[in-house]
């Protein structure tokens, strides 16, 4: 029997959110497999048990179970945002030549930054936002933002996950606050273009028969756009299969599939568009996105017709 470790929590805002995610995860994770929860924090690593937390030790990839020591065989990384999202324990798995089932160290760290992910997939075809990048909070001017990219804007951490730091800005004295809040949160900053469309979100994963993108999933907001309130507390409406016609599910499906081939991702993905005129706009891609019981995903597992254990039985096929 392998023994996946099933690593979780991380440096991000994000943390308690990967916990749930891990949790959905092995309560659903196919027969067959021991699963370990290993949550890593700013303390260290250690091994979730019923007893009790138990270190791991990450260069040997064991720890101490009733005094037997025990390695694992292969990892799920499920950490949001660093140092899981954006590939930097992937990479160090691939040094422990430790089998992961997750995007690589490359297609994590170009997928996680907004503007180098969007920049790259433009050079494809694939329609974004305009948008401007910033280095530092005065890298440029504020009245140049809003002058190139008119108003309302949105202004977001390039190397952040769930809406943290993100905020739109309406009216030019708002920008200043929301570039604050946004370098709080990252090192670099995008500023961008409101798109006014039908918010929309598509799953992909591969399995034996090809990469398989699941029914999209249209947000509703209270809000004034998809931030942490409305995509952790319910300040929204996530309905599954979205109102939209079969020409766009099928264009924003085939797109989605495509980035995913583009970034050479692995395992699961979510990939969230705006769609203006019929045309799918791409915002973000998530390699680890939210799994728990009210994440979007298994939502779209249960329109599919499939269950989370069949989900991960079929990616575990093709990427273990």
């Amino acid at each position: 029997m392998k023994r996946i470790g099933i690593i979780c929590g991380g440096f991000s805002s994000e943390f308690e959110i990967s916990l749930k995610s891990a949790k959905t995860i092995i309560a659903n994770f196919p027969e067959g497999f021991e699963t370990v929860m290993i949550v890593l924090s700013r303390e260290g690593w250690n091994v979730n048990k019923v007893s009790g937390d138990v270190p791991f030790d990450i260069r040997t990839m064991t720890f101490r179970d009733d005094g037997i020591e025990k390695k694992i065989d292969a990892a799920l990384v499920y950490t949001h945002g660093d140092p899981g999202e954006n590939g930097k324990i992937q990479a160090f798995l691939d040094m422990q030549n430790i089998p992961y089932i997750n995007s690589g160290p490359l297609a994590s760290a170009l997928s996680f930054d907004k503007w180098y992910c969007n920049q790259f997939l433009s050079k494809f075809g694939v329609p974004v936002a305009n948008s401007l990048f910033l280095r530092n909070r005065f890298d440029i001017q504020e009245q140049e933002i809003s002058a190139k990219l008119g108003l309302p804007l949105f202004v977001k951490p390039s190397d952040s996950g769930s809406s943290y730091g993100i905020s739109k800005v309406n009216l030019p004295e708002e920008l200043g606050k929301a570039l604050d809040a946004a370098f709080k949160e990252g090192r670099t900053v995008v500023a961008e273009s409101c798109l006014n469309g039908i918010e929309v979100t598509c799953g992909v994963y591969r399995r034996k028969a090809g990469i398989h993108a699941l029914p999209l999933t249209e947000i509703c907001t209270e809000n004034n756009f998809f931030d942490y309130e409305a995509k952790y507390l319910g300040k929204s409406q996530e309905i599954t299969p979205a109102r939209v016609g079969d020409a766009v599910r099928e264009k924003v499906q085939e797109t989605a599939k495509m980035i995913y081939e583009l970034l050479q991702l692995r395992s699961i993905a979510r990939i969230d568009f705006m769609v203006v005129d019929g045309l799918p706009y791409v915002i973000e891609v998530n390699t680890t996105p939210g799994f728990s019981s009210a994440s979007i995903v298994p939502q779209m597992i249960a329109c599919d017709g499939n269950t989370i254990r069949n989900f991960w039985t079929e990616i575990l096929e093709v990427e273990l």
